[in-house]
Protein backbone atom coordinates (compact mmCIF):
# COMPACT_ATOMS: atom_id res chain seq x y z
CA UNK A 1 0.00 0.00 0.00
CA UNK A 2 1.23 3.51 -0.93
CA UNK A 3 1.70 6.27 1.68
CA UNK A 4 -1.92 7.99 -0.15
CA UNK A 5 -3.15 4.73 0.27
CA UNK A 6 -2.57 4.44 3.97
CA UNK A 7 -3.72 7.87 5.30
CA UNK A 8 -6.92 7.42 2.53
CA UNK A 9 -7.99 4.27 4.45
CA UNK A 10 -7.22 5.92 7.87
CA UNK A 11 -8.46 9.59 7.88
CA UNK A 12 -12.52 10.58 7.29
CA UNK A 13 -12.88 11.23 3.35
CA UNK A 14 -13.55 15.18 4.20
CA UNK A 15 -10.13 15.55 6.04
CA UNK A 16 -8.76 14.12 3.28
CA UNK A 17 -6.88 15.60 0.73
CA UNK A 18 -6.87 14.43 -2.87
CA UNK A 19 -3.55 13.22 -4.10
CA UNK A 20 -2.94 15.20 -6.59
CA UNK A 21 -3.52 18.50 -3.61
CA UNK A 22 -1.30 16.80 -1.57
CA UNK A 23 1.58 15.67 -4.89
CA UNK A 24 1.36 19.82 -5.83
CA UNK A 25 2.02 21.04 -2.14
CA UNK A 26 5.45 18.28 -2.04
CA UNK A 27 6.54 19.19 -5.46
CA UNK A 28 5.76 23.26 -5.33
CA UNK A 29 5.68 23.92 -2.07
CA UNK A 30 8.98 21.73 -1.06
CA UNK A 31 10.11 24.37 0.86
CA UNK A 32 7.57 24.10 3.38
CA UNK A 33 5.35 20.90 2.81
CA UNK A 34 7.15 18.06 3.70
CA UNK A 35 6.63 13.99 3.52
CA UNK A 36 8.08 11.71 6.23
CA UNK A 37 7.04 7.85 5.64
CA UNK A 38 8.27 4.74 7.08
CA UNK A 39 6.53 1.16 6.85
CA UNK A 40 4.62 1.89 9.73
CA UNK A 41 3.89 5.57 9.51
CA UNK A 42 3.10 8.38 7.64
CA UNK A 43 3.85 11.85 8.46
CA UNK A 44 2.91 15.09 6.42
CA UNK A 45 3.75 18.39 7.84
CA UNK A 46 4.65 21.98 7.01
CA UNK A 47 7.50 23.51 8.39
CA UNK A 48 7.17 27.45 8.64
CA UNK A 49 9.73 30.13 9.99
CA UNK A 50 7.30 30.32 13.65
CA UNK A 51 5.75 27.03 13.89
CA UNK A 52 5.04 23.37 12.54
CA UNK A 53 1.62 22.50 11.32
CA UNK A 54 0.93 18.97 11.27
CA UNK A 55 -1.14 17.82 8.49
CA UNK A 56 -1.64 14.42 8.68
CA UNK A 57 -0.34 11.93 11.14
CA UNK A 58 -0.23 7.55 10.52
CA UNK A 59 1.03 5.02 12.44
CA UNK A 60 0.19 1.35 11.63
CA UNK A 61 -1.89 -0.48 13.88
CA UNK A 62 1.01 -3.05 14.16
CA UNK A 63 2.64 -0.36 15.11
CA UNK A 64 0.92 1.51 17.72
CA UNK A 65 2.12 1.15 21.42
CA UNK A 66 5.69 0.91 19.74
CA UNK A 67 7.03 4.77 20.79
CA UNK A 68 6.76 5.50 17.12
CA UNK A 69 4.29 8.34 17.52
CA UNK A 70 6.39 9.56 20.35
CA UNK A 71 9.73 9.60 18.26
CA UNK A 72 7.93 11.23 15.17
CA UNK A 73 6.52 13.95 17.39
CA UNK A 74 9.99 14.06 19.11
CA UNK A 75 11.78 14.90 15.97
CA UNK A 76 9.19 17.78 15.38
CA UNK A 77 9.48 18.85 19.07
CA UNK A 78 13.25 19.20 18.65
CA UNK A 79 13.16 22.08 16.06
CA UNK A 80 12.27 24.34 18.88
CA UNK A 81 9.27 25.69 17.81
CA UNK A 82 5.45 25.62 18.32
CA UNK A 83 3.73 22.37 16.33
CA UNK A 84 -0.17 22.78 15.58
CA UNK A 85 -2.75 20.33 14.20
CA UNK A 86 -6.52 19.43 13.69
CA UNK A 87 -8.44 16.59 15.75
CA UNK A 88 -11.71 15.22 15.55
CA UNK A 89 -13.74 15.98 18.55
CA UNK A 90 -14.43 12.63 20.94
CA UNK A 91 -16.78 10.25 18.91
CA UNK A 92 -18.09 7.69 21.18
CA UNK A 93 -18.75 5.48 18.61
CA UNK A 94 -15.26 5.76 17.07
CA UNK A 95 -13.05 4.81 20.51
CA UNK A 96 -10.02 5.77 18.32
CA UNK A 97 -11.56 9.44 18.90
CA UNK A 98 -10.83 9.03 22.38
CA UNK A 99 -7.44 7.24 22.19
CA UNK A 100 -5.92 9.93 19.44
CA UNK A 101 -7.02 12.58 22.32
CA UNK A 102 -5.14 10.73 25.08
CA UNK A 103 -2.04 10.41 22.94
CA UNK A 104 -1.55 13.75 22.06
CA UNK A 105 -2.39 14.78 25.68
CA UNK A 106 -0.15 12.64 27.26
CA UNK A 107 2.81 14.32 24.41
CA UNK A 108 1.96 17.39 25.97
CA UNK A 109 -0.47 18.96 23.76
CA UNK A 110 -2.93 21.02 24.44
CA UNK A 111 -6.68 22.63 23.43
CA UNK A 112 -6.55 25.61 21.99
CA UNK A 113 -10.11 25.98 22.90
CA UNK A 114 -10.58 29.59 22.22
CA UNK A 115 -10.52 28.89 18.18
CA UNK A 116 -13.16 27.50 16.69
CA UNK A 117 -12.64 25.50 13.26
CA UNK A 118 -15.61 24.87 11.17
CA UNK A 119 -15.46 23.54 7.53
CA UNK A 120 -17.51 22.78 4.50
CA UNK A 121 -15.75 19.49 3.08
CA UNK A 122 -15.63 20.12 -0.80
CA UNK A 123 -16.12 16.00 -0.92
CA UNK A 124 -19.06 15.55 1.52
CA UNK A 125 -20.24 18.91 0.75
CA UNK A 126 -20.89 18.76 5.15
CA UNK A 127 -19.63 20.82 7.34
CA UNK A 128 -17.04 19.38 9.22
CA UNK A 129 -16.17 20.57 12.73
CA UNK A 130 -12.39 20.10 14.21
CA UNK A 131 -10.76 21.34 17.44
CA UNK A 132 -7.04 22.40 17.40
CA UNK A 133 -4.38 21.11 19.78
CA UNK A 134 -0.70 22.55 20.32
CA UNK A 135 2.46 22.22 21.99
CA UNK A 136 4.91 24.78 22.12
CA UNK A 137 8.42 25.20 24.06
CA UNK A 138 7.57 28.66 25.17
CA UNK A 139 4.05 30.31 26.68
CA UNK A 140 2.29 30.98 23.17
CA UNK A 141 -0.79 32.19 23.49
CA UNK A 142 -3.71 30.85 21.90
CA UNK A 143 -3.77 34.37 19.76
CA UNK A 144 -0.28 33.35 18.33
CA UNK A 145 -1.64 29.37 17.87
CA UNK A 146 -4.56 31.09 15.69
CA UNK A 147 -2.58 33.48 13.13
CA UNK A 148 -0.28 30.10 12.75
CA UNK A 149 -3.53 28.28 12.27
CA UNK A 150 -4.79 31.28 9.30
CA UNK A 151 -1.49 30.67 7.96
CA UNK A 152 -1.19 27.15 7.77
CA UNK A 153 -5.05 27.00 6.17
CA UNK A 154 -4.17 29.64 3.54
CA UNK A 155 -0.56 28.35 2.48
CA UNK A 156 -1.61 24.46 2.88
CA UNK A 157 -5.56 23.81 2.83
CA UNK A 158 -6.51 26.08 0.01
CA UNK A 159 -3.27 25.91 -1.55
CA UNK A 160 -4.61 25.77 -5.46
CA UNK A 161 -7.83 24.71 -4.46
CA UNK A 162 -9.74 25.84 -7.16
CA UNK A 163 -7.29 24.50 -9.81
CA UNK A 164 -7.51 21.01 -8.48
CA UNK A 165 -10.70 20.55 -7.16
CA UNK A 166 -12.61 22.91 -9.53
CA UNK A 167 -14.26 24.92 -6.47
CA UNK A 168 -11.96 26.78 -3.40
CA UNK A 169 -12.60 26.00 0.26
CA UNK A 170 -14.32 28.77 2.41
CA UNK A 171 -12.05 31.74 2.92
CA UNK A 172 -10.57 31.23 6.52
CA UNK A 173 -12.25 34.20 8.08
CA UNK A 174 -14.74 31.95 7.50
CA UNK A 175 -13.63 28.40 9.04
CA UNK A 176 -11.57 29.80 12.04
CA UNK A 177 -12.97 32.09 14.78
CA UNK A 178 -11.61 33.44 17.91
CA UNK A 179 -13.16 33.73 21.17
CA UNK A 180 -10.70 35.05 24.00
CA UNK A 181 -13.74 34.79 26.61
CA UNK A 182 -14.07 31.18 27.16
CA UNK A 183 -13.67 28.92 30.24
CA UNK A 184 -12.11 26.04 30.74
CA UNK A 185 -15.16 24.41 29.97
CA UNK A 186 -14.59 24.00 26.34
CA UNK A 187 -11.53 22.08 26.55
CA UNK A 188 -11.74 18.98 25.38
CA UNK A 189 -8.75 17.63 26.79
CA UNK A 190 -10.14 18.38 30.52
CA UNK A 191 -11.66 15.11 31.25
CA UNK A 192 -9.34 12.84 28.92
Amino acid sequence: MNWYEKLSQYFPVEEMKSKEHMDVLLQERADIYHKDEGPHHVLMYAEFDEFIFIDYLFVSKDARGQGLGHKLLEKLKAKGKPVILEVEPVNYEDTDTEKRLKFYKREGFVHAHSIGYSRRSLATKEINEMEILYWSPTSENEEAIFEAMKKAYEMIHTYKDKQIYGESYQDVEEVLTFKDDLDDTTNILKDI
